[in-house]
């Protein structure tokens, strides 16, 4: 395996990793409120921007696979903006008075009788920033080294080496449907 596919394939599942530790943060509650029947506030509930920016992302990761040049940098842009917005989420979402008034408004028969204390259960907002970090790393070595690696395509298209390391005719190819029709009765494959 050449230099550049092992780079490709570290790239993704380094990236995808990243989009799945934001979703999966996401759900898991990021405060603890001190009132065993009071509902606790998840990743989502506090940083609503967390799930469609690592959604967002994972269709980043597939958009930079199936796409080359200028347009993968394009996406790889993309992709570095949605883990920004994953971190500027998680930070957001850790605000005290996100929390509080998350936690009063929705535990309003309980709160009326008085302040329900609250704390941050750290694991899920680190866990969420280490995702949205390797989100932005993903974007922006998808601009940076994007260029080197090969699409989705690639194995499927024509090169002048490619036609003839493979041991298949170099003939010229046909240009209109009769002269297609005519290299299928011959057995060719009009294709390459």
């Amino acid at each position: 395996m050449d230099s550049n596919r092992r780079e490709l394939w570290a790239w993704l599942a380094l990236t995808v990793l990243g989009c799945l530790l934001v979703l999966l943060a996401a759900g898991r509650e990021w405060a603890r409120v001190a009132h065993p029947a009071a509902t606790a506030p998840t990743g989502g509930d506090l940083g609503p921007v967390l799930t469609p920016v690592a959604l967002a992302g994972l269709a980043g990761v597939v958009a930079v696979l199936a796409t080359k040049g200028v347009g993968r940098r394009a996406v790889g842009v993309l992709l570095a903006l949605c883990g920004a917005g994953a971190a500027w989420g998680t930070w957001t979402a850790l605000d005290g008075a996100t929390v509080t008034g998350w936690v009063h408004e929705h535990n309003t028969l309980r709160s009326s009788l008085g302040h329900l204390p609250w704390e941050i259960a750290p694991l899920w907002p680190v866990v969420a920033g280490a995702g949205a970090a390797l989100m932005i790393a993903g974007g922006v070595v998808a601009i940076a080294r994007g260029g080197r690696w090969a699409g989705m395509s690639a194995r499927y298209e024509r090169g002048g080496a490619r036609a003839g390391q493979s041991g298949v005719s170099s003939a010229a190819p046909a240009h209109d449907d009769k002269a297609l029709w005519d290299a299928l009765d011959r057995g060719d494959d009009p294709t390459r």
